[in-house]
């Protein structure tokens, strides 16, 4: 269980106290004082779910009612009325949940977040990660599902939660590709280190809830691009499965690209190869491409998963000579997303006939033997001028899926490994039953504490690592490293070969 001072240390953020002072002035005033503030009702949530427990309002009734009595007296679980000590009921905790869902929903619900709610989410996780972690920009994006305790509607189309929807998650059973459930979409970021730069703790820096019926990949880009924007932030890398980037670019890859992130994307397979020309030049897996490319590079498709050394270096060697066949950039975008190209046989990349400066080069350069006999404007001009609705989806960082994209897609598994966190039955186990309140403001509010109270075990076993390989480094010793343990159903057959009967 996280210590007590840590817990009230993150309620008292500069930012989250000054939300929490705003919504405690607009919850309603009584005849009675009321005895439970926000800023004590969040932090019995916290408390009973930094040790694993249900997000059950009984059980954040009793977190409250088992400070001991100093506590209990300066947080208003404990009050005099009177001359009587009075200790905090479950009712009065149950009515400031339904005062807060008053205040922070809306009053047509339609399974959106308010704005007010959007913020209480953000400034709860941001007041969890700690100031020096903070100045990471690149994050990896991917969302899970969120079952609705509430039965799914019957015959007669109602629920008992007007905010849930049928949604689609991965199948359990065997060779189940995928199954319905009833509930929301819960769309996290994740913090992962810089291209270059060092390692960091995996600590989520956002999240958004939002019904199944509504596409979850516009509601986060929507709070993404609004957050850089409330903060003059500069995002770094974007990393993002193929469910994002197969998204209309309007909904994705646009609004990003246009605040300025990097994007560094896995393509849907209807995505990757040839998708059109611009001047004559070949559109493929987001980049301009020569039109005499050879067919066979124009195929190249992302590594599998165990693949061996002998098929890797055949990979990466199959798209280094694909990238001698790209148009080049000469400049960056400018402010309206516009950027120029030159030919590769003008930049040196080969030996056209076309462009008889290029024919001097070593023979070490691919060649076109077959030039088009009435050239595109990519082989007479200098250069192009591409608009940003070019390649808009598929347009990203690195060349896909080439050895510089594996290497920073790779960091993407971040963000899988914050979504398992949350649904381990060893941390907080979120799953139908997980939180026993309908509706969207209390079970997003309390998956976002959940998240809070992770990244702060994420912290410190993030910096007792840290600690433990700088003593090791100073004591002559190499820091340990994971071993992977991996065989493929070749070498078990073989090793079955040797075994005794």
């Amino acid at each position: 269980m996280i210590e007590l001072v840590r817990l009230e240390a993150v309620l008292d953020d500069e930012a989250l106290a000054a939300m929490i002072a705003e919504i405690e002035a607009a919850l309603p005033v009584g005849v009675r004082h009321r005895q439970l503030s926000v800023r004590s009702f969040l932090l019995g949530v916290a408390c009973c779910l930094s040790d694993g427990r249900p997000a059950h309002l009984s059980r954040v009734h009793q977190a409250l009612c088992a400070f001991e009595d100093g506590d209990r007296r300066r947080l208003g679980v404990l009050v005099e009325e009177k001359g009587v000590a009075h200790l905090l009921t479950y009712r009065q905790v149950e009515y400031m949940n339904h005062l807060l869902d008053k205040v922070l929903g809306k009053k047509t619900p339609d399974g959106l977040a308010t704005t007010r709610l959007q913020e209480l989410l953000d400034a709860l996780i941001d007041a969890s990660v700690p100031e020096h972690y903070k100045a990471t920009s690149s994050l990896a994006l991917d969302w899970t599902d969120y079952e609705s305790f509430a039965h799914a509607p019957g015959k007669d189309g109602l629920s008992a939660d007007p905010e849930a929807a049928w949604g689609h998650r991965r199948g359990g059973g065997p060779g189940e590709h995928s199954e319905l459930f009833f509930g929301h979409y819960a769309n996290l970021s994740t913090m992962v280190r810089e291209a270059d730069g060092p390692e960091v703790p995996e600590l989520v820096r956002q999240m958004t809830m939002s019904a199944c019926n509504h596409d979850p990949v516009p509601v986060v880009v929507k709070v993404l691009v609004g957050r850089f924007k409330k903060h003059a932030l500069l995002p770094g890398d974007l990393l993002a499965d193929s469910g994002y980037a197969h998204r209309v670019p309007e909904h994705f890859a646009l609004p990003l690209r246009a605040a300025g992130a990097s994007l560094v994307m896995d393509l849907h397979p209807s995505d990757r190869g040839p998708q059109g020309t611009f001047h004559g030049a070949l559109a493929v897996n987001g980049n301009l491409y020569c039109p005499q490319t050879p067919t066979a590079l124009l195929d190249v498709a992302p590594l599998p998963r165990g693949a061996s050394n002998e098929e890797i270096a055949a990979h990466d060697e199959k798209t280094a000579e694909l990238a001698r066949y790209k148009l080049g950039r000469i400049n960056t975008d400018d402010d309206d997303g516009y950027h120029r190209v030159a030919c590769p046989a003008v930049q040196g990349k080969l030996r056209c006939p076309l462009r008889s400066a290029s024919m001097a080069l070593d023979y070490s350069r691919p060649e076109v033997l077959e030039p088009p006999e009435h050239p595109p404007d990519c082989c007479s001009q200098q250069s192009l001028t591409v608009p940003p609705a070019v390649n808009a989806k598929t347009r990203q960082k690195h060349d896909y899926p080439g050895k510089a994209w594996r290497a920073s897609y790779a960091r993407r598994s971040a963000v899988e490994r914050s979504n398992s966190r949350i649904k381990d039955p060893a941390t907080v186990d979120v799953a139908k039953g997980w939180c026993r309140v309908m509706g969207l403001v209390t079970p997003s509010l309390f998956l976002a504490v959940a998240i809070s109270c992770r990244n702060l075990d994420l912290v410190d076993a993030f910096e007792s690592r840290m600690r433990e390989s700088d003593r090791r480094r100073a004591a002559g010793l190499e820091p340990r490293t994971r071993r992977r343990r991996r065989q493929s159903i070749a070498e078990l057959a073989k090793a079955g070969l040797t075994a005794p009967p």
